[in-house]
């Protein structure tokens, strides 16, 4: 069976986290993506840690599905050789700062002149337009540009960055959402387009009802832990033995869960009984549901709520989530074989589609592996390939 997007070519002219998930995630579904890098070390990520065997896990771990070409794009041989790609190409993917494509010679206007049915995808910090388009951007920058920061940790603690790179990866996870509206768009009209994806802009979108707080109240979101700031009780509680996440949704929940640990009064307290007077009086409310949760272990908490269909959970380790029943149940932990770090168990893709759920599972490229192979395809002979290696061209 033929995966979702066996017939699309990738150009990845990608590197660091959010251009390169966003093209293992167009691997994942069967893409062809050809990773062009530099012939100098090749992407950034390839030097970050922990290393098996010398090989960086990090690149591993967001660069699976790949063909890896090294290549100048600097030279004129090299450039040449991009344009080739590039007009085979269904999808181009590129991270650099704004200009930079302009600078080597393949801008949009350019690229469009070319191949009018690409679909051009730019991922930056700031986009392509605006007063912050030149600033340089990391993860960490934007979480702090994009306010997430300003509502993560505890109220009387310091700003928090979220512990994975919702930066990077919110950006990704946009660009994929539009690369395959453009690819319906173009089904229809032929034309490909030029996608725009400001990691600010994601942040900004990701903020849902923190915005909306803020414009329809004028006030500021602020830090609140593990609370939520319109639905309570909807936290991290302490039980004997580590936390306990109860998420009581709506007053039906509530009442359900006043009655599964012998507070139905609670219910009937006025302070409590509808949502929004439990969001006004959550610290009385936290004094009483301290004292219960404290009782009882994690495991003694969920078994009972989760027979009176109480949402509840344990807060899990890495080594949970990779070691979880559930999350192997759902292929979600996945072994693959790479050329020279062995062994590597990585995220699975989190697809899982009824008619076209194959996915292909081939590590993360050496730096380089697959330059003969994609220069062969293009028509060079290997005295070709020769000569453009020892003029620094690959």
């Amino acid at each position: 069976m033929d995966s979702m997007l066996s017939d699309i070519v990738v150009v990845d002219l990608t590197r660091n986290l959010a251009g390169p998930f966003s093209t293992m995630i167009l691997g994942d579904l069967g893409a062809k993506v050809i990773k062009v890098e530099i012939p100098t070390g090749g992407d950034d990520a390839r030097i970050m840690g922990p290393f098996v065997k010398g090989q960086g896990s990090y690149f591993m771990s967001v660069n699976r599905n790949k063909k890896s070409m090294t290549l100048n794009i600097k030279l004129k041989e090299g450039k040449d050789i991009l344009w080739d790609l590039i007009s085979g190409a269904d999808i181009l993917v590129e991270n650099f700062r704004p200009g930079v494509m302009e600078r080597l010679g393949f801008d949009y206007k350019m690229v469009n002149e070319r191949n009018p049915g690409i679909i051009f995808t730019s991922i930056s910090g700031f986009g392509q337009y605006g007063p912050y388009k030149n600033k340089g951007a990391y993860d960490m920058v934007v979480q702090g540009y994009g306010g997430v920061m300003s509502i993560t940790g505890t109220p009387d603690g310091e700003p928090v960055r979220v512990g994975y790179s919702i930066g990077d990866m919110a950006a990704s996870l946009f660009a994929v959402s539009g690369i395959l509206g453009a690819l319906h768009v173009r089904e229809k009209t032929g034309k490909g387009q030029h996608l725009d994806i400001a990691m600010l802009d994601c942040q900004a979108a990701l903020l849902e009802n923190a915005i909306v707080r803020y414009t329809t109240t004028g006030e500021i979101p602020a830090r609140l832990g593990s609370r939520h700031p319109v639905t309570a009780p909807f936290q991290a509680y302490r039980v004997k033995n580590g936390h306990l996440i109860l998420a009581i949704g709506n007053d039906v929940q509530f009442k359900l869960f006043c009655e599964a640990v012998n507070l139905g009064f609670l219910a009937e307290d006025s302070r409590f009984a509808k949502n929004k007077d439990r969001v006004k009086h959550i610290d009385s409310l936290n004094e009483i549901l301290s004292k219960l949760f404290i009782q009882k272990t994690q495991e003694e908490w969920i078994d009972l709520l989760e027979q009176a269909k109480i949402p509840c959970g344990p807060i899990n380790s890495v080594r949970d989530v990779v070691e979880s029943a559930q999350i192997k149940a759902r292929d979600m932990i996945v072994e693959f074989n790479h050329p020279v770090a062995g062994k590597l168990m990585l995220a699975g893709c989190p697809i899982k589609a009824s008619l076209s759920g194959f996915f292909p599972r081939h590590a993360a490229p050496v730096l380089g592996e697959h330059t003969e192979e994609i220069l062969v395809d293009l028509g060079f002979t290997l005295s070709d390939i020769n000569s453009l290696r020892e003029k620094g061209i690959i």
